[in-house]
């Protein structure tokens, strides 16, 4: 580590559990975050300043005037700019040291297995349930931890699925790949702009957690906020057997 890089992470470094060490497993970190919107702003600006070594950010979005309320990677001189040129400008004015790959493309299954594969953590980032399930899927397929969030109205919820741990859910385990409800988007619903700064830095924690290996993650928890009240609830899962998604992985590691 540079005299540069232990003086601008020393107060991560003044915790027993990073110290330099962990510090270290944070700067030679890859994480991939899918979505460059309201949750994806603050986590990509929580990990770039935290010294994640390369960021991949994927969103196929241009910036609009409607975003700036919450997106707070955003600025109103870059309204019509890619959402990851203008996250990717964003994370390196604070930390130049940071390698930022934007991809401005809808990621596919092959592509997020791709991308997948070579990420320590993933962030889903979106609000897409297709979206979330393919990204899910990717992370099973290639045993990558996935920090998931999602935010809509003055609710918020985060969780982390680990397909390393035998006995964790995936994404699908609590959420079915089949399951027919009406999509909400706050384009429609709207969200309280503090919101998605919440769960998208919890996210960012989340995911720095499992980089240093701190404490224990989301894994078979799923936190629920009501922002009205800031009351969290919390809710246990468990990993259904006959998932459709993590079943096959599940037991061929057996």
């Amino acid at each position: 580590m540079t005299d540069d890089q232990l003086l601008r992470y020393s107060r991560h470094i003044l915790l027993d559990e990073i110290g330099i060490e962990g510090q270290e497993r944070i700067l030679a970190a890859h994480v991939l975050i899918v979505g460059a919107g309201g949750l994806g702003s603050p986590a990509a600006l929580f990990l770039g300043s935290a010294g994640v070594g390369t960021l991949t950010l994927a969103d196929d979005d241009a910036v609009d005037l409607t975003n700036l309320q919450r997106q707070i990677a955003h600025t109103t001189e870059r309204v019509g700019q890619p959402k990851v040129e203008s996250a990717a400008l964003a994370v390196r004015a604070i930390n130049p040291g940071v390698q930022v790959r934007a991809l401005r493309q809808r990621l596919d299954a092959q592509a997020l297995a791709s991308l997948a594969v070579q990420a320590d953590v993933v962030l889903d980032c979106t609000d897409n349930y297709r979206t979330r399930q393919a990204i899910n899927a990717a992370c099973v397929q290639t045993g990558t931890p996935l920090v998931a969030g999602a935010a809509i109205r003055f609710d918020g919820q985060i969780s982390v699925f680990d397909p390393r741990g035998a006995d964790t859910p995936c994404y699908a385990c609590l959420f079915p790949p089949d399951a027919q409800f009406e999509e909400v988007q706050c384009s429609t619903m709207g969200v309280f702009a503090p919101m998605v700064g919440i769960i998208g830095t919890m996210q960012a924690a989340e995911a720095l957690k499992l980089i240093a290996g701190i404490g224990s993650s989301l894994a078979g928890r799923l936190l629920m906020l009501d922002g009205r009240d800031m009351q969290w609830t919390q809710m246990r899962a468990a990993r259904d057997p006959e998932c459709p998604v993590c079943h096959t992985r599940h037991t061929a590691a057996w």
